[in-house]
């Protein structure tokens, strides 16, 4: 229990870096400045370095394959009853997709290792990139709805580099490409920038949050489908479903985890209300503080 704790207070670090920079110098931090380097830039190194770690294994697509189903499911559970609660469009969008966009990188490979053992990574790199497709393909396009025509979102999906350089990093792999070590270190650079920068990047949003202006009823409804409604659907097909024990286990943590901060970088892209969307993603990492403490029973539900 405790190292599942100090592995999530070590991430939260760096988000007390990015909140107490902002308080420090105001005006002289450009979030917006931040966000474009991340998106554009460190988060190819990221990617790169992630899908050349080890070759992929078709014995390992089960748990990544199902996260997906599960995700696909949800996102069809909450588009008609986001239409039907909320009216205002960037309310809409960040109700239909923040829940699903988990911090399966910068928070669930770590808390794999902290409670599976190592033998949890190539699993949790795996969900991971699933979740990188999620974020940059469904996450763009409904985060370009609260701002866009629906063919200017698909054509913002296109538009971002990460998605393009996922392709490529799955072609390399699949063809047997090894970084030299060189080159592995150089992406290794690059990737825990793009990690810490992502976290510091939250940090900085979180200072502009007011609590008296965080959103009630979203975060009851992002919160609800965040820890009640994904994990059922999780569980119920999980208990239905052939696999191991501690891949059930690994698969499950991955639907828990709180949201990315990959829903800030693009709700500041897109201009979809990028405050409300940090208010969101603190109130899902705060709820999760206390949910780790139950982490270890919960898990155990699958042994």
């Amino acid at each position: 229990m405790m190292q599942t704790l100090f592995s999530i207070l070590g991430i939260y670090l760096f988000i007390a870096v990015g909140f107490g920079a902002k308080w420090a110098f105001k005006e002289k931090i450009d979030d917006r400045t931040i966000t474009l380097l991340s998106v554009y830039f460190l988060q190819i190194f990221l990617t790169f370095w992630g899908l050349l770690k080890r070759p992929i294994d078709t014995q390992l697509l089960e748990a990544p394959a199902l996260y997906l189903g599960i995700t696909l499911l949800s996102l069809f559970l909450m588009i008609p009853l986001a239409k039907m609660l909320f009216t205002e469009p960037k309310e809409r969008s960040i109700a239909t997709v923040a829940a699903l966009i988990g911090n399966t990188g910068n928070l669930g490979i770590p808390l794999g290792i902290a409670l599976f053992g190592e033998e949890s990574v190539p699993y949790t790199t795996l969900i991971n990139l699933v979740n990188v497709f999620v974020v940059y393909t469904i996450g763009v396009f409904y985060y370009s709805r609260g701002e866009f025509s629906v063919r200017d979102s698909f054509l913002n999906i296109l538009k971002l580099p990460v998605l393009w350089a996922a392709m490529a990093a799955i072609a390399l792999n699949l063809i047997g490409y090894v970084p030299s070590p060189a080159v592995d270190k150089t992406l290794m650079m690059g990737a825990y920038a793009s990690m810490t920068m992502q976290l510091v990047l939250f940090g900085i949003y979180l200072y502009g949050i007011k609590l008296a202006e965080i959103n009630l009823r979203l975060s009851l409804w992002v919160g609800g489908s965040k820890f009640l409604l994904i994990p059922l659907i999780a569980f119920v097909l999980l208990q239905n479903t052939d696999m191991e024990p501690m891949v059930k286990g690994i698969l499950f943590l991955e639907l828990l985890v709180p949201l990315a901060v990959a829903n800030v970088n693009l709700a500041s892209l897109y201009n979809c209300a990028p405050r409300t969307v940090t208010a969101q993603v603190f109130v899902t990492s705060s709820l999760f503080l206390g949910i780790a403490l139950v982490l270890p029973t919960l898990l155990k539900l699958f042994y």
